[in-house]
């Protein structure tokens, strides 16, 4: 289903990453960048709160706003109970919304955002999500410390956290409208392979958008997945062809964009819940901004799995929420 918003903009965004995202071709876009995956702290877990505290500090420093004038947050992360974000949220004392939607979690928290704005429940809202590379790795598969091989088609998790500002306030950005996906599965079990987990419900979310706003593809400058990576993007450019018949001619993938494919050990490229948001707050907002870019259509895409379910032998669920971007003049 999607919403039409009438006045929600996104005023201002915060990214931080890690090593490997600042060494990419887009690391000059982004705020801050460690070189130390601990960020200073005891583990990679708590590495992770630090992100967000980070990337929460930031945007409100940019922003030149105090938290007083926050009414809430919504946020979530990979992390069993989405602890990095409650952890973070304990020093804030506001209203928040924990959310989960895997790696699509940033375009679910727009979306919950613009509906608490354009309603006037809420006058500002701070969207924020994160993920760190070693942590997720050490929850889903295995420590990194293990050393164990992975096939050409593993996704490379993404370090970051990013924060935006959801207002009222007519800003450059204009959050025009959103797209709820439903959970998709395509009968693939294979943890190690993302992109054709995630695929078809990029597709799903992409073509639910156009026909619910009444839309041809052309509509927009740049239609943006995150995160299927190499081999995902090709299956869903292949798949909407083949089903729908629609070209995406006009169409990139956050997860290939994040890394420099060739001299980094990333394997099929990014994933994870900050990849999208790195990407899109960094790079494709100052490209907007610039006036590469009048309308963007951002669908992030989630695969809903659990190490407990992948033992089962059961296949992976996915989902894919969107988000339509627009520049204001």
């Amino acid at each position: 289903m999607t919403f039409r918003f009438n006045e929600v903009y996104i005023n201002e965004t915060a990214t931080i990453t890690g090593p490997y995202e600042s060494d990419g071709p887009l690391g000059k876009y982004f705020d801050l960048c460690h070189k130390d995956l601990y960020f200073g702290e005891k583990n990679w877990e708590e590495a992770e709160v630090k992100l967000i505290k980070e990337a929460i500090n930031t945007l409100m420093r940019k922003g030149k706003f105090s938290l007083d004038e926050v009414d809430g947050f919504i946020g979530g992360d990979l992390l069993n109970q989405i602890v990095a974000s409650n952890y973070a949220m304990k020093d804030y004392h506001k209203s928040f919304i924990g959310i989960y939607a895997a790696c699509s979690t940033s375009t679910l928290g727009l979306i919950l955002g613009s509906f608490l704005i354009d309603s006037g429940y809420m006058q500002k809202v701070i969207t924020f999500t994160s993920s760190h590379n070693t942590a997720a790795e050490k929850q889903y598969r295995y420590p990194v410390e293990y050393g164990g091989p992975k096939p050409k088609s593993t996704t490379f998790t993404a370090t970051g956290g990013v924060a935006a500002l959801l207002s009222s306030l007519k800003g450059q950005i204009k959050l025009e409208s959103g797209t709820l996906g439903e959970v998709v599965d395509s009968g693939v079990k294979d943890v190690f392979n993302m992109g054709a987990v995630m695929a078809k419900a990029a597709a799903d979310t992409i073509v639910k958008h156009l026909k619910d706003t009444n839309r041809d593809i052309d509509y927009y400058d740049l239609i943006l997945t995150g995160d299927l990576g190499i081999y995902g993007k090709e299956i869903l450019k292949d798949y909407m062809k083949s089903e729908y018949k629609i070209d995406l001619n006009n169409y990139n993938d956050t997860g290939v964009m994040l890394y420099d494919l060739k001299n980094q050990p990333v394997y099929a490229g990014a994933s994870g819940p900050a990849c999208a948001p790195l990407v899109t707050y960094g790079y494709i907002f100052n490209e907007m901004k610039k006036g590469k870019y009048k309308r963007v259509l951002l669908a992030a895409t989630g695969a809903l799995m659990s190490p407990v379910m992948v033992n089962h032998k059961l296949s992976i669920p996915t989902i894919c929420h969107a988000v339509s971007l627009e520049v204001i003049e």
